[in-house]
């Protein structure tokens, strides 16, 4: 994401880590690097070269490769949701063990903005996305062979440290194509296709494993990942503003100013990837409430790839194959979720668009989705949890993970758009962190406690106590909608204002 922060944050009390006054001055610096500034021959704004000018159909190529491999990262997260009986028999672990090498890959992916954002913006997305996607896929091999089970673990990490940069920076990718105004439709089926994979992995890990072995949600993973290559390496094109303008520069002839030292790129990535996240974790309302609504809902989410085995084996007493396919659920709430979005942002959103100067609608028109699915997310848990017995019929808890999903899907894109256009410069990159951060480390926690959850309390009071939570934190979007503005006035962040 290429963004411009204000060198008179601290002047102004914005300004948060010691840090901050040499990460402005690197800023401006590299500002004064997006060269050559346009002359007679070249301008950036009309030039073919700039993504904002491609095509449609060049442009629809880029988010079809990014959405594919942001599909197979994601996908990687539950395939092995089948899994654990037959890791249980050939390694001779627990259930809760048998469920690290899901847990470990989704807490690699926290680590995607960490790592995937100041490499991107130094050689570029186009080869963090092919080489994150190609090692990843080297590891999932690894996983495929691997005899002991420390190795699998181990494997799993690094398959998902690899394929987290696709997660993270694609959004970045999204904003370099269009233009905030035509994001809409993108944005959505963007966001829509990685919730697909965790829905998706379930209902073909389930046919895997059973016919073929645990071994071979490996081989599907790969499998995926060189399709995902084939379309880079055909239709793949590099995004990256500043990226594009040096070489451009570099074909006119003209001077290239050197990159900043690394100690004060060190400085910069230090306090944009770790320090400010953290820290607007803990101290930025804003971040802190839509970062726990968002990640406490998507870690039930995960939750699901353990709890949906234990209640239709043990209730319902289906089949593996039989429970992968109530994983249908998922994919149904998320279709319906990305019609939400897209019917949200055509009749509540756009029509602000023309009441505002460019580029300042309030933020809080961004959280309509987010409010209506709130009412979802509770209604599904406590469906789920209390239809889940053995005289009423295994339809209606699968039917009750559908308005969950959509919940979650409108909450979790609202939010998102609302942190994105809340903040500005690059706190908007430290917001995004915290909220990825947040995420995968809660939903890669969930699914370890999940069945023991269940056991203890029983199916109905276990997902009652996560349906309370729901309850809890359901006025956050309704709140700042309301209270938004005076709230983001009183930001130690560079906060927009209007």
């Amino acid at each position: 994401m290429s963004v411009s922060e204000d060198p008179n944050s601290l002047e102004r009390g914005q300004g948060s880590l010691p840090a901050d006054r040499e990460k402005n001055q690197l800023k401006q610096g590299s500002q004064d690097q997006q060269l050559p500034h346009s002359n007679e021959q070249w301008d950036w704004k009309t030039d073919p070269d700039n993504p904002y000018n491609w095509p449609a159909s060049r442009k629809a190529w880029q988010i079809a490769i990014v959405s594919s491999m942001a599909f197979t990262a994601s996908f990687g997260t539950s395939v092995m949701t089948a899994s654990p009986e037959q890791l249980i028999s050939e390694f001779g672990v627990t259930t809760t063990q048998s469920i690290l090498p899901l847990s470990l890959y989704v807490f690699a992916l926290a680590l995607g903005p960490v790592i995937g954002g100041p490499l991107s913006e130094t050689i570029g997305r186009y080869y963090i996305f092919m080489i994150g996607v190609l090692i990843g896929a080297l590891f999932a091999i690894g996983c495929g062979t691997v005899q002991n089970f420390a190795g699998l673990c181990i494997l799993r990490f690094l398959s998902g440290l690899f394929f987290a940069p696709t997660l993270a920076i694609s959004g970045g990718t999204l904003n370099e194509i269009y233009k905030p105004e035509h994001r809409g439709i993108p944005s959505t089926f963007f966001i829509t296709t990685p919730l697909l994979g965790p829905g998706f992995g379930p209902v073909i890990g389930g046919f895997v494993t059973h016919r073929k072995g645990w071994r071979w949600t490996q081989w599907t993973i790969i499998f995926f990942s060189i399709f995902c290559l084939l379309l880079g390496l055909i239709f793949g094109r590099e995004t990256f503003h500043p990226i594009l303008k040096k070489r451009k520069a570099k074909q006119l002839g003209q001077p290239i100013p050197p990159p900043p030292p690394l100690r004060m790129r060190l400085k910069l990535f230090m306090t944009v990837a770790l320090f400010r996240p953290l820290l607007m974790l803990a101290i930025e309302p804003i971040t802190t409430l839509f970062c726990l609504y968002s990640a406490l809902e998507f870690a039930t989410l995960f939750s699901f790839f353990a709890a949906i085995p234990y209640v239709f084996q043990e209730v319902y007493h289906f089949s593996t194959e039989q429970v992968g396919l109530v994983f249908i659920s998922i994919i149904i709430g998320c279709v319906l979720g990305a019609i939400t979005l897209i019917l949200c942002n055509k009749y509540f959103y756009l029509p602000q668009v023309a009441k505002y100067p460019p580029h300042q609608v309030p933020p809080e028109h961004r959280l309509y989705a987010a409010m209506i699915g709130s009412i979802g997310l509770p209604l599904g848990l406590f469906w789920f949890g209390w239809t889940s017995k053995s005289d009423i019929s295994w339809a209606s808890p699968a039917v009750a993970i559908i308005p969950f999903t959509w919940g979650n899907l409108c909450l979790f894109t609202g939010s998102l758009q609302y942190l994105i256009d809340t903040y500005q410069g690059m706190t908007i990159a430290s917001a995004v962190s915290a909220n990825s951060l947040a995420r995968y480390i809660l939903s890669g926690a969930f699914p370890l406690f999940t069945t023991q959850m269940c056991r203890n309390l029983g199916i109905g009071w276990a997902s009652s106590l996560l349906g309370f939570l729901a309850v809890a934190l359901l006025p956050v979007p309704w709140i700042f909608f309301k209270f938004g503005k005076l709230i983001r006035s009183k930001s130690r962040y560079e906060a927009s204002k209007f």
